[in-house]
C-alpha cells in the first residue's frame, strides 16, 4: 500500500484496463502544434518530459475537421496525413506506462473567421457567444451535422491507428458539443434542438459514432471518456438539472470515465450561489458507480490530491504538472520538499514551455500576475 491512496493502481472496470495510479494529467491547451495542426517537436519534447508520471495522460485537444479549429497552434486529427506524427505523440505519452488519451473536439462558435482563414464559424444555431469580439456563427445544416458526427468517428479511427490508448470526447468548455446541449447556443426547431432530450441528441450520437469506430478498428481494449461542464452562466444556459438528465443518458453508453471540467474540485453552483452543495458530489451520486469520474481544479499539493482521493476516483493535476514534470515521482520517492510550485522564467526552456504556451497559461490564469513565477506553496 502506497503512502498516498492516489498512488495506488486503479482499474477501469468497463474495459478491464488498470492504470498505474489514480493521477491524471488533464488536457491543457499548449498552442505548440504546427500551423496546419501537425504535431511539432516542441510538443513531443513537452509530453515526453511528463510521461510515465500519471496513470492517464490526456493530450491537448485535436480538431476533427477544418471548421472545428478554435485557435492557432492547435492539434488536428482531421486527416490521415496527421497520423504519422500523432503516432510519435502517442509513443511519447505512453513512455513509462501512462495510458495515452487524445482529446477530440470541434470548437464551433468559439473560433473566428481569421482562425478559419475566411470561413464563418459554425454552431448549432446562429447565436454569437456572449463574449466581447465573438462573431455570429452560421447554423450547421442537417447534412453537416451528420458529417460532423462521422468526423468524430473517423478521428477515433486515426487515434487507434496512431497507437493511442483511448479518446476523450470534449463535450465541455463551451465548444460545439456543449453548444448543441446548451439552450443558449442551440435554438434549433428540428430534431437536434428544443427539449433537453433533443439537445442531447448530438452528443449521444457522437458517442455512438466513436464507439462504432472502436468496435470496428480496435483490436485491444480502447478507452472512451467524455468531458462535460456541469453549468453555464448564460441565460438561458445549462443547469444542473439538465446535466443530471445528460448523465442518466451517458450511463446507458459504454463510457469508461466521465471528466468533470471545473476550476475547483470543491466548487458549488455558479448559477445559484445559495446552493452550497459540492457539484462533484452531486454528479458522483447521479453516476452511481456506472463509470469512474475524473475531478480537476485547485489540486497542486499531495495533501490536496489525497483529500480529493477520499471522495473521487481519478484526480487530475493540471498547471502543477506544467512547472513540476516529476510531481508523481517526487511524491512516490518521499521527495516532496523538492516539488516546484512556481516557475522561474529562466527555467521555461528546461520545462519545454514555449512562449505560445506561457501566453495561454497567463490568459487562463488572469494575466501574468496569475502565473506563479515566484513564491512557493507547500500547504
Amino acid at each position: 500500500m502506497a503512502k498516498y491512496n492516489f498512488l495506488n493502481p486503479f482499474k477501469l472496470e468497463n474495459k478491464g484496463i488498470t492504470l498505474k495510479n489514480r493521477v491524471v494529467i488533464p488536457p491543457m491547451t499548449e498552442r505548440m502544434a504546427m500551423e496546419d495542426g501537425t504535431v511539432s517537436k516542441d510538443e513531443l519534447d513537452y509530453y515526453q518530459q511528463r510521461a510515465g508520471q500519471a496513470g492517464m495522460f490526456i493530450s491537448a485537444v485535436a480538431n476533427v475537421n477544418p471548421l472545428g479549429k478554435g485557435f492557432e497552434g492547435e492539434l488536428s486529427i482531421a486527416d490521415d496525413k496527421f497520423v504519422p506524427r500523432l503516432s510519435e505523440l502517442a509513443a511519447a505519452m505512453k513512455t513509462g506506462g501512462s495510458k495515452a488519451i487524445i482529446q477530440i473536439f470541434s470548437a464551433g462558435r468559439m473560433s473566428s473567421s481569421a482562425i478559419l482563414r475566411g470561413e464563418q464559424p459554425i454552431s448549432a444555431s446562429a447565436i454569437a457567444a456572449p463574449r466581447p469580439g465573438h462573431e455570429t456563427p452560421r447554423a450547421l445544416e442537417e447534412v453537416e451535422v451528420l458529417q460532423t458526427i462521422k468526423d468524430f468517428g473517423e478521428a477515433t479511427r486515426r487515434a487507434i491507428e496512431a497507437g493511442f490508448d483511448g479518446v476523450e470526447i470534449h463535450g465541455a468548455n463551451t465548444y460545439l458539443i456543449q453548444q448543441f446541449f446548451s439552450p443558449h447556443s442551440n435554438r434549433r426547431d428540428d430534431s437536434w434542438g428544443g427539449s433537453v432530450e433533443k439537445r442531447m441528441k448530438f452528443p449521444l450520437a457522437v458517442i455512438d459514432a466513436v464507439q462504432d469506430a472502436i468496435d470496428k478498428y480496435s483490436t485491444a481494449p480502447f478507452i472512451l471518456g467524455y468531458r462535460l461542464s456541469p453549468e453555464e452562466l448564460e441565460e438561458p444556459g445549462i443547469t444542473l438539472a439538465d446535466t443530471m438528465k445528460l448523465i442518466d443518458a451517458l450511463k446507458q453508453k459504454p463510457l469508461d470515465y466521465l471528466h468533470v471540467s471545473q476550476n475547483d474540485v470543491w466548487r458549488t453552483s455558479i448559477r445559484n450561489h445559495e446552493d452550497k452543495r459540492i457539484i462533484n458530489s452531486l454528479i458522483k451520486k447521479q453516476v452511481a458507480g456506472a463509470f469512474p469520474i475524473i475531478v480537476v481544479g485547485s489540486l497542486a499539493t499531495p495533501k490536496q490530491v489525497e483529500k480529493a482521493a477520499e471522495d473521487y476516483d481519478l484526480l487530475a493535476i493540471g498547471h502543477e504538472m506544467i512547472w513540476e514534470p516529476k510531481w508523481v515521482s517526487k511524491v512516490a520517492n518521499g521527495d516532496e520538499d523538492s516539488i516546484r510550485y512556481s516557475i522561474n522564467k529562466s527555467e521555461l526552456a528546461d520545462l519545454n514551455i514555449q512562449p505560445s504556451f506561457l501566453g495561454m497559461i497567463e490568459m487562463v490564469s488572469g494575466g501574468p500576475q496569475g502565473v506563479p513565477l515566484t513564491g512557493n506553496q507547500k500547504e
